[in-house]
C-alpha cells in the first residue's frame, strides 16, 4: 500500500509569485578563481633538487672567494724575523774576531749569484773620501759612523749607501741637522727648566748634540764599519786589507731593513760595550745613544787570538788615558 500523497495543485504559478532559488552551497571567498586544491605534500620539492641547489650556490661562492685571493699579493713569510749580524755586547773582541775569519775561510765559493752579505769592521774611524778604496772590489750596501767625541757617548746610525763617498757625505750632513735641531731644543729645555741638575742635563745634551752635528758637518772621520756584499773570494780578498778588522760573513742575510748589526768599536779591544761617557752625567738631557745591544752574536765567539792595528781616538775605557793603543786584528 502506497503512502498517501499529497494532493497535487493544478495550477500554475502565477506572474506576481517570485521564482523558487536553488541553494548556492557553502560561501566561497571573493577573489581570483582558485584552482583545484593541492595536498601540502604535493607541494614540496624533491630532497635530491634542495640538496643540489645548496650544492650549486657553494660552489659558486667559493670559486668567487678563490678567484679574489688570486689578486692579492703574496704575504711576505719574512715578517717578524730579525737577522742579527755582529758582536753581542759584553762579548770577548778577540773570539769574535778569530771566528768570523774562520767562517769566511769555510765560506764555499758557490754562493749566491748576488753576492753574500758581510759585515766588516773597520779599525780605526774613516773619513768619507776613504771608502771608495778601502772597499773597493765590493758592493757597499750601508756603512754604520758615530762622531767619536772623547770621553761622549754618541749615537750610532746607519746610512744607506748606492754611491761613495757622495752618499756617505749626504747622509752625515742630515744627521748634522737633525743634531743642530736636537740642540736648540737641549737648550730651550735647560732655559725653562727651575731643578739646576736637570737644567745641567740639557746643557750637557746639547753640547754633546752640537759637537755630533759640527763633526758629521765638517766631514769627520766617523765611519767605523760597513755592510758589503761580494763573492767569497772578493770578501777574502777584503779581509787581507790595511785598515780592516774583520769580515764577518751573513749568508743568512736577505733583508737589510730585518737586519741588526753591531761591529766591535775600532778603540775596543777586550770586551764590546757601548761607547764609554766619562764626562759629566747628561742625564734626561742626553741626545745620544749608545750601541745597540743584541742578545746573541753571529758568529759565536770563542778563545782570544792576538794581532795589532793602530785605532783612533778613545772613547771606551780600553784606551782611557786618551791616547792611541793597540786592538787585536
Amino acid at each position: 500500500m502506497r503512502a498517501a500523497e499529497p494532493p497535487q495543485s493544478d495550477q500554475q504559478p502565477r506572474d506576481d509569485q517570485p521564482l523558487p532559488v536553488p541553494d548556492p552551497g557553502p560561501a566561497v571567498a571573493s577573489g581570483p578563481a582558485a584552482g583545484p586544491a593541492v595536498p601540502a605534500a604535493a607541494r614540496r620539492l624533491p630532497r635530491w633538487l634542495t640538496s643540489a641547489a645548496v650544492a650549486a650556490v657553494a660552489a659558486v661562492l667559493l670559486t668567487a672567494g678563490w678567484a679574489s685571493r688570486q689578486d692579492r699579493p703574496a704575504g711576505d713569510r719574512t715578517v717578524g724575523e730579525v737577522t742579527r749580524v755582529g758582536i753581542a755586547s759584553g762579548d770577548p773582541i778577540p773570539g769574535y774576531l778569530r771566528a768570523a775569519e774562520a767562517e769566511l775561510a769555510a765560506l764555499p765559493a758557490a754562493g749566491s749569484p748576488a753576492g753574500t752579505y758581510a759585515l766588516v769592521a773597520f779599525s780605526a774611524y774613516v773619513a768619507p773620501g776613504g771608502l771608495p778604496a778601502l772597499l773597493d772590489g765590493v758592493s757597499v750596501a750601508e756603512v754604520v759612523a758615530r762622531a767619536p767625541l772623547p770621553g761622549r757617548q754618541t749615537e750610532i746610525v746607519r746610512l744607506a749607501v748606492q754611491w761613495l763617498p757622495q752618499d756617505v757625505t749626504a747622509g752625515l750632513a742630515g744627521v748634522a741637522d737633525r743634531k743642530d735641531r736636537e740642540a736648540i731644543d737641549q737648550r730651550a729645555r735647560a732655559a725653562g727648566a727651575a731643578d739646576p741638575e736637570l737644567r745641567r742635563g740639557y746643557e750637557t745634551g746639547a753640547r754633546v748634540a752640537a759637537g755630533e752635528a759640527a763633526a758629521y758637518r765638517a766631514g769627520c772621520a766617523c765611519v767605523y764599519a760597513a755592510v758589503v756584499r761580494g763573492t767569497p773570494e772578493a770578501l777574502r780578498d777584503l779581509a787581507g786589507r790595511p785598515r780592516i778588522r774583520a769580515v764577518d760573513p751573513a749568508p743568512e742575510l736577505r733583508r737589510l731593513d730585518r737586519a741588526v748589526v753591531t761591529p766591535p768599536l775600532p778603540e775596543q779591544r777586550d770586551v764590546a760595550r757601548p761607547p764609554a761617557d766619562t764626562g759629566p752625567v747628561p742625564g734626561v738631557g742626553e741626545t745620544s745613544e749608545a750601541a745597540p745591544k743584541v742578545a746573541a752574536s753571529s758568529p759565536p765567539v770563542g778563545p782570544a787570538s792576538a794581532g795589532q792595528v793602530a785605532p783612533s781616538a778613545a772613547t771606551s775605557p780600553d784606551t782611557a788615558g786618551g791616547g792611541p793603543a793597540a786592538v787585536p786584528r
